[in-house]
This record gives structure tokens, sequence and C-alpha cells, in this order.
């Protein structure tokens, strides 16, 4: 019996040691910078704007995914590795760049009517090429055919629509000499260190030479190289926010000391949002996905961000899917940034242009449940999302799917009553409501013809307990 007590008591032992080590936090001097979440006007304004557009667009637009007769699937910006394409062949194209159907004001319009609010492009990807002229390189637009800064014309024209820029930028760079995956040799080091420099001095220039500029969307930092020089990110961002105070910046930028990515090595979220919802969402029941400013950023095909020329090699989303996206990070206090691939030549392919009018008419009547709305606190129901707008004792019923029996559930909090109930589309004609348990409710629409995602305002009345009323009367 006491062997058995005495090993009992060693298991407790151990098991004790375990979970204090694995609770045990990390010294960390390379993650977050800020408190979070950050509550100055700057990112207040980035909640509020919700709906963004993303822009691909490079030297990959003018082979659009097809190289020598053969089309590969994979993302079209990824051709010279999918297709093996040498360096400088891949880099011959900037010869060939001469967007000559580009409108800025065009595709600034176009954007503002599909209803966003902000947008990203890509000043730099993968590839190494710059839309800026840029001081520190020759490989940039000002040494393709076009010459003009087509990044300056860009800001120009969304800054004037009232859409808040942002710039994309890739640290991982195929054309720059100095770019290694993996830092194994003195040299490798050295070669580094001068690229370190390199991006350091173009991302200055970029926020000075372009002060309209709100935040930077960082890519392309996977690689150990880049994974193992926490020290220099951490200081590069804080460089950079001294020089352009209210910067944001995602959550791809750094990585620790330790080499953790988006969160520290203890769990704590670096950058001032997350960004590592890439072509997918949260399960639209998660509630901890609230408590952290986050961004899905989503592609219209499955897997193309820049422009391909053969969309029928994968599933192209519908507008009422896209508008779903939208809802779906709304009610979870996300963003949401919709990628658009233009052609070479500065024009967009039909498809998009369609699906940008689609979700702007939706927006028109509907963006007030999109815009400066948040996550609601209620349990999630079959019928669709709510949205709440901020302040307000209101909740935003996105219908996507209409029960048969016309009726649709709404469970309430303690204390919450439904005051009133009507049709966003319709708001003289009340709805009706009946309570079937204690804080849930069914709210009736039978005969709705709508075809479209539509929305049922919700009105509530907040009832006080005995206690506040007493406290309130002494």
């Amino acid at each position: 019996m006491k062997k058995i007590i005495s090993a009992c008591l060693i298991l407790i032992l151990v098991s004790t040691i375990t979970n204090a080590q694995t609770t045990t936090k990390k010294e960390v001097k390379y993650g977050q910078l800020n408190k979070l979440p950050r509550q100055d006007n700057a990112m207040k304004k980035w909640r509020q704007n919700r709906f963004g557009q993303f822009i691909h667009w490079g030297l990959y637009a003018i082979p659009g995914g097809i190289w020598e007769g053969k089309t590969y699937t994979y993302a079209a910006e990824f051709l010279k590795s999918s297709a093996k394409i040498p360096t400088a062949t891949w880099d011959s194209l900037q010869h060939k760049f001469n967007p000559k159907k580009f409108n800025a004001t065009k595709w600034a319009k176009m954007a503002k009517n599909m209803g966003v609010k902000y947008v990203t492009i890509t000043t730099k990807h993968h590839e190494g090429f710059c839309l800026w002229p840029s001081k520190y390189t020759d490989f940039d637009i000002e040494g393709s055919l076009y010459k003009k800064d087509l990044l300056g014309e860009f800001v120009d024209a969304y800054t004037k629509e009232g859409i808040d820029v942002n710039f994309y930028y890739s640290v991982l760079d195929w054309h720059h000499p100095d770019w290694r995956y993996k830092l194994e040799t003195k040299k490798d080091q050295e070669a580094f260190q001068k690229l370190m420099k390199y991006t350091e001095n173009q991302l200055i220039e970029l926020i000075e030479r372009y002060p309209a500029v709100k935040g930077l969307w960082f890519d392309g930092t996977w690689d150990q190289c880049w994974k193992d020089n926490g020290k220099f990110s951490y200081e590069l961002e804080k460089k950079l926010k001294e020089l352009s105070p209210g910067l944001i910046v995602n959550s791809r930028m750094r990585a620790d000391e330790y080499g953790s990515r988006h969160f520290d090595s203890n769990g704590v979220l670096m950058g001032d949002y997350e960004s590592g919802y890439e072509r997918r969402l949260p399960a639209p029941w998660d509630v901890n996905v609230t408590k952290n400013d986050w961004e899905c950023c989503m592609t219209i095909p499955e897997n193309q961000w820049g422009y391909h020329k053969d969309w029928t090699i994968s599933h192209v989303k519908t507008p009422d899917e896209l508008i779903e996206m939208l809802v779906q990070c709304t009610s979870q206090n996300g963003n949401f940034l919709l990628n658009f691939g233009p052609k070479g030549d500065g024009s967009f392919r039909s498809e998009e242009i369609f699906i940008s009018k689609e979700i702007g008419k939706w927006m028109t009547i509907n963006g007030r449940v999109i815009y400066d709305c948040e996550y609601a606190g209620l349990t999630k129901q079959s019928w669709g999302y709510y949205t709440k707008p901020k302040d307000k004792n209101k909740i935003n019923m996105v219908v996507f799917n209409k029960p048969i029996t016309g009726k649709y559930r709404v469970k309430l909090k303690k204390g919450q009553l439904i005051k009133k109930a009507y049709l966003l589309s319709n708001p003289d004609k009340l709805l009706q409501i009946q309570e079937i348990a204690k804080h849930d409710f069914f709210i009736t629409l039978k005969k709705n013809k709508e075809n479209k995602p539509f929305v049922i305002i919700v009105e509530l009345e907040i009832k006080k307990s005995n206690k506040i009323h007493q406290k309130a009367l002494i």
C-alpha cells in the first residue's frame, strides 16, 4: 500500500512540474510593440472600414500563368518558381511592362463603387520588381516602358476618393543577390546584412515618398533567414512607426527571437492585427477570434492573386459567396480584404468588373451592417450572421439561408428584450415577434421573395435589474 501511495505522489509531483514548465512564460524581448488592442484614431478607423480591396500587380501579369504554351495552375505570381524560369529571363519582363490601359482614377472609382474603404497594393512582390521609382534599385517602374510613378498615381487617385491606402511589401526577393533562405555561412550572414539594409531603405523611402499611406502589409517572412533576425525586424517596425505615427502593421512582419511568427512564444499577437487568415475564414461560431483585431485576405478564384489568363482551372466565387465572407468577418470583429489581379496592360478582366459591381449594388443598400459594426455577442444561428452597430441598442440579422417555416430564431443575452423588428428595406412594416422561452425568440417573415442576402433590423430594450434600479433611486 505504501508503495502505491509513493508512486501516486511521484506522479502528482511530475505532473505538477510538467504543468509549471508548460505555463512558464518565456522572456521575449522582440515581441509586441504596442498595448493591444490599439485604441488610437488610426486603428479605430481601420476597424470601422471593415472592407478592403487587395491589388496584386507586377511582372507576373504579363505571362498570366502561362509559359511557353504550358498553363501552370498554381498562383500566377509564383510562375517564375513553378516553371523554373531563370532569373535573368524573368527579369527581362521589366522591359515589356507597359500598362497603357492603367487609369488610376477609374480603378479608384471602381473600388469606391464596390464599397471598399481601404486598399492594399503590392509595391514589391517576391519577384523583386518595384512599382515605384526606387533610388535603391534599377529593377523598378522607372526602368520599364511605362517610366512614370505608377504607385504615386495610384495613391493620389484612391486618396482622392476617400479610400485609405496601405502598402504590401515582400521581404522575400528573388531578384536581389543577397537574399538567402537560410544563413549557413559567414558569407550568407554578410550578404543578408546588405539585404536587410536594402529592405530598411526601401520601406523608409516608401513612407516618406507617400505620406498618405496608412499601413504596411508584409509578406514573404517565412524563410529561416528572416525568422532568425527578430531583433532587426522589431527595431525596424519601431523605426517606421516613429517616422509615421499611427502606421498600422500586420502580424506577418516579424518573428520573435525564438522564431515564432504572428504570435510570439507566449501566444501574444505581434503586429497591430492578425493576418494569418489567407484564403480561409475562422469557424463562424469561433468567439476566440473576436478578442484580437484580424483580417482575412481572399481570392476570387481558389488560388490566384496575380492575373491568370485561365480561370477555368478552379472554382470562381460568386458575388453572394464573397458577400457572405465579408459579413462573416464583420460578425467576428474582422476585416475582409478582397483581391483583384489586373492584367499586364492595366485593365481588369470582365469577371472582376462584374463581381465588383454586384457587390457594390448590395453594399449601397446594406453597407450600414458592415461599416463600423462588430461582434454582437449572440449565439450563431443557421439563417446567417449578426452584426452590431457600435454604441447602439440594435442588432443586424444578415440572412443567407431562409428557413422554410419563415421563423428566424434569436437568442438574446440576459436583460435583453426585442422592442421591434423590421426589414432594412422596409422599416415601416413591423415583423411578428414571439417569445418561445426565456431570452429565446422567433421573428416571423413568411412572404419574402428576396433572392439576395437581406437584413432584418432588431431594436433591443435593455431591462435593468431590480438591484440596479434601486441603487439608481437612492
